[in-house]
């Protein structure tokens, strides 16, 4: 069996379509770092996106365990023309576009960004492939909140709009198993 616990980054405080920007992520609360590192297992492997606000958190609870390169491949959503802006400034643009990429997810995507689909099969390729060159071992992925929903569908083998409804707290963790019969949810946003 292997599991994945899937760590949503610590917070950016910004108010925008925050993707490929490689912002950095507030890491104050030091009490929230230790509880979540006293929660992962102990022996689990460490990886992360490359944008410094999953590697900064991943180096802040990786403490004594192995700690993978780094995947630019588990980015966040690419927004494109869209990135670091509001959803009323896109709103205000391109009403049908912005409506159909976050209610319809699937091939709309921003101008020179990804679509929903797009973002799935890369994030699906680069878990299938850790799981493959690490069998069996708990993986700690330190990632964003797109690649995170993208396994919460996965899992619970649900349309890209149900994924969308679930809420994905920085600093939380979600956890997926892979098993004999497939894919299963463990817990999603759990704040240790």
């Amino acid at each position: 069996m292997s599991r994945l616990f899937l760590v949503r980054h610590g917070p950016t405080h910004m108010r925008a379509m925050v993707g490929w920007a490689d912002l950095p992520a507030d890491l104050r609360d030091r009490a929230a770092l230790a509880r979540l590192d006293a929660w992962l297992p102990g022996d689990g492997l460490v990886v992360s996106s490359d944008l410094q606000r999953a590697r900064a958190t991943a180096d802040a609870i990786a403490g004594s365990r192995q700690r993978l390169p780094h995947r630019r491949s588990l980015r966040e959503i690419n927004f494109g023309a869209w990135e670091l802006k509001s959803y009323d400034e896109i709103d205000a643009t391109a009403p049908d576009l912005i409506r159909a990429f976050w209610e319809r997810p699937g091939e709309s995507a921003p101008p020179g960004g990804e679509s929903w689909n797009q973002v799935r099969r890369r994030v699906d390729r680069t878990i299938d492939g850790l799981i493959h060159t690490h069998p069996g071992r708990d993986l700690i992925v330190v990632a964003h909140f797109g690649v995170i929903l993208t396994q919460i569908q996965r899992s619970l083998s649900v349309p890209a709009v149900a994924a969308f409804a679930h809420e994905i707290d920085n600093l939380s963790v979600t956890s997926i198993a892979l098993d004999a019969d497939g894919w299963r949810a463990e817990a999603i946003n759990h704040l240790p």
